[in-house]
């Protein structure tokens, strides 16, 4: 059985709806940042990242959400979250996965997580004031470029659904109005709607 690693609220989120989408068996354990769950010598063994998510498979551990993301649509070929068998339609699907992952994802974690990157307390300040107009840059390339609409990649729904929604739903915190992104929110709504995805921020909240 599966056996995803997650902390709710970060980009682990993605792979949990994804895994809902697909009718997966699978176990989900949550890791506690704030109790350095992440740095425990349990979790390390299994990821020496010590970062979410990981998905335990009877293959070995998978690592970095678009790889995990890319690992169940293959693995659940007749389902929403199914990867298409065509290899440009599929790249283009990682293209997008990993613009989300090299760039979004960076310019977010500069708010809370600047000691990656500097030691001087004025550096990590001048850092954090920039993640509201790296952010809003990010997501104006995607509501201008990538977004096909309805779904990411058009009629289709697909891995990279679940991804943008995680990533949209940090906009607010990074003091950005999701609504200034018309494509990008109404997509939100849209996934928000999926019983998948009800389900996972059931489980988040409650």
């Amino acid at each position: 059985m599966l056996k995803l690693y997650l902390t709710p609220g970060t980009c682990s989120q993605a792979s949990h709806i994804a895994l809902e989408e697909a009718g997966a068996v699978y176990e989900a354990e949550s890791i506690d940042f704030s109790r350095q769950q992440q740095r425990s010598p349990d979790f390390m063994r299994i990821n020496p990242k010590g970062r979410v998510p990981a998905l335990v498979t009877n293959r070995g551990v998978i690592t970095e959400s678009p790889a995990i993301l890319a690992h169940i649509g293959q693995n659940f070929p007749d389902t929403p979250i199914a990867v298409p068998e065509d290899p440009f339609e599929f790249a283009r699907i990682q293209s997008f996965n990993a613009y989300l992952c090299s760039t979004v994802h960076v310019a977010h974690a500069h708010k809370r997580r600047g000691s990656r990157w500097a030691d001087d307390p004025a550096v990590i300040e001048a850092m954090t004031l920039k993640v509201a107009s790296n952010m809003s840059d990010c997501f104006e390339l995607i509501e201008t470029t990538m977004l096909s609409g309805p779904w990411v990649m058009g009629e289709a729904y697909s891995i990279a659904d679940p991804y943008l929604f995680t990533f949209t739903s940090w906009l607010e915190g990074d003091g950005v109005d999701p609504r200034r992104f018309p494509k990008v929110y109404e997509h939100s709504q849209r996934m928000a709607e999926r019983p998948a995805v009800k389900k996972v921020l059931s489980v988040a909240v409650g």
